[in-house]
């Protein structure tokens, strides 16, 4: 499965399982950018994210580390 920014979601499921100890909210974003990045299933352009992309892929990991 190839993921993209669009996959908020998904990204935070494989966030999960692979930081399973890790709160999404003492993340910076850069950081959250740069485990984003090296997800294996994550195909996307680097440079296509944003703020609001992180911050939903941040809310995401939350609510369902809750």
């Amino acid at each position: 499965m190839n993921l993209t920014w669009k996959d908020s979601e998904e990204i935070a499921w494989a966030l999960m399982d692979k930081y399973p100890d890790q709160d999404p909210l003492r993340l910076s974003f850069p950081k959250l950018h740069k485990m984003v990045l090296e997800l294996d299933e994550f195909t996307d352009d680097a440079a296509a994210s944003n703020e609001r992309i992180l911050e939903n892929i941040q809310m995401a990991w939350y609510e369902e580390n809750k």
